[in-house]
Parts: structure tokens; C-alpha cells; sequence
């Protein structure tokens, strides 16, 4: 390619670059904010989004997951529009570092719950049911997630009511949360014990691989377009700094 030429492809690449993370900087920012909106007002949260968002925040922190990854896409938009606007070469070696990083995690936390799923709900199984035993009925954001992922998807515990035993509220209602037995039978509206014929409802762990698994498609297709993505901003960024070698 003529000099001009190759002058108009870095342009236009350049330009291209700075829009794309000034993209992912605004959506970094509006994450961000969501996040905050959740952690202060969790059940908005849940009224607008329904079942599908109770059940993931019952077993992970959804607020704070969203502040994290808000903050990173920010840094990643700035270093690379800052970068790629400024023409630094540090910066945009700082992206591509970062990139990759996260790309190398997504591929390992991909293995790690393809080869290791008895493993990873081993895992989720011992993080959740200790905050179920310490947190609910004792933190009122944490409780109400929970008491609306039980109601609306009509299940109880992670496993199973023995989850609440010897919890915080089992303590203090000397019994279990009212949606864990069948209510229409037994008319609590507090707390309840084991039905004499079994008549309680499955742990929300089942619901929720369900609705994953319902979903899988979706969500294979949305990660590797993530990845195409990633690779894509890698590879762009690279052919920057690059050019500003020759330059």
C-alpha cells in the first residue's frame, strides 16, 4: 500500500478504536450505576427483572458483581480510547494486557465449569448455604431476595429446608421460612416445620440449572461473540501500537 493509503487505514482503525471502548466506557459507566441501584434498592431491582434475576441473585451478589465488572469495563474503555486518541503506546499495550487477561479467565472459567460441574456446585453449595444459615432473616436485603426467589419460583433453601437448620432464623422463629412447607395445608404465615408427609418444596439449586441449562444457547452464543469481541480489540490495539512503531 501507497503511504496515504496505509495513513487512511490507520485512521480509520484509530477512529474505530476510540468509538468501540468509548462504547464500552459508557457501558462500563451504566453498569456501574445499576450495580449501586441494586445494592441500594434491590427489590426495584426484582420487581422490573422478575423471577429470572431473584433466582441469579439468590446465589450471587448482583449489585457487587456489577460494580466489578462496571469499574473494569471502564478502565478498559479509557485505556483504550485514551490510548488510541492519545497514540500512546503504553496505554494501548496497558489494554491489550488487560484484554487478554480477562480473555485467558473467561477460557479457564469455561473449562473449570465444562470439566469440573460437580465440582463448581460443590463449591456454590458451600459458599450459599452458610450466608443462608448466618444472613437470612438477620440482613434485610439478603432476606428479601431470598424470601422472593423462594415465593416465585416456589422453592426452598439452595439444596433443601435443612439449609435453615440451625440458622439465624430457625433460631429465632424457632422454625422454617413459610415457603419452604405447603402453605395452603398448614396456613403460617411466619415460620413452619417439616411436613409429617413430606409435603415440601424442592431446593431453588435445581431451578436455577434449569434455567441455565433452558438458556445455554443464548448464553454459548453471548460469550463467544464476547470472545470474537475480545480478540477482535486485541488484535486491533496490537496493529496500533504497532504502526506507532513505524512511525
Amino acid at each position: 500500500l501507497s503511504p496515504g493509503a496505509k495513513m487512511g487505514c490507520f485512521t480509520f482503525i484509530k477512529v474505530m478504536m476510540i468509538l468501540f471502548n468509548l462504547a464500552i466506557f459508557l457501558s462500563g459507566g451504566t453498569l456501574l450505576g445499576v450495580g449501586i441501584w441494586v445494592k441500594v434498592d434491590g427489590e426495584s431491582f426484582l420487581k422490573i427483572f422478575g423471577t429470572l434475576s431473584s433466582s441469579i441473585l439468590q446465589v450471587v451478589n448482583v449489585a457487587y458483581l456489577l460494580i466489578v465488572i462496571g469499574a473494569i469495563l471502564l478502565v478498559i474503555g479509557f485505556l483504550g480510547c485514551y490510548g488510541a486518541q492519545k497514540e500512546s503506546k503504553c496505554l494501548l499495550m496497558m489494554f491489550f494486557s488487560v484484554v487478554l487477561i480477562i480473555f485467558i479467565a473467561e477460557v479457564a472459567a469455561a473449562v473449570v465449569a465444562l470439566v469440573f460441574t460437580g465440582l463448581a456446585e460443590m463449591l456454590l453449595t458451600g459458599l450459599v448455604t452458610p450466608l443462608l444459615k448466618e444472613k437470612y432473616g438477620a440482613d434485610e436485603g439478603f432476606t428479601q431476595i431470598w424470601n422472593a426467589t423462594m415465593t416465585e419460583v416456589h422453592c426452598c433453601g439452595l439444596n433443601n429446608y435443612t439449609d435453615f437448620n440451625n440458622s439465624y432464623f430457625y433460631e429465632t422463629h424457632h422454625g422454617f421460612p413459610p415457603q419452604c412447607c405447603d402453605m395452603q395445608d398448614w396456613g403460617i404465615t411466619t415460620s413452619c416445620h417439616p411436613h409429617p408427609c413430606g409435603c415440601l418444596v424442592q431446593g431453588c439449586f435445581k431451578q436455577i440449572l434449569e434455567e441455565i441449562r433452558t438458556n445455554a444457547g443464548v448464553a454459548g452464543g453471548v460469550a463467544a461473540g464476547i470472545a470474537a469481541l475480545e480478540i477482535a480489540a486485541m488484535a486491533v490495539s496490537m496493529y496500533l501500537y504497532c504502526q506507532l512503531d513505524e512511525k
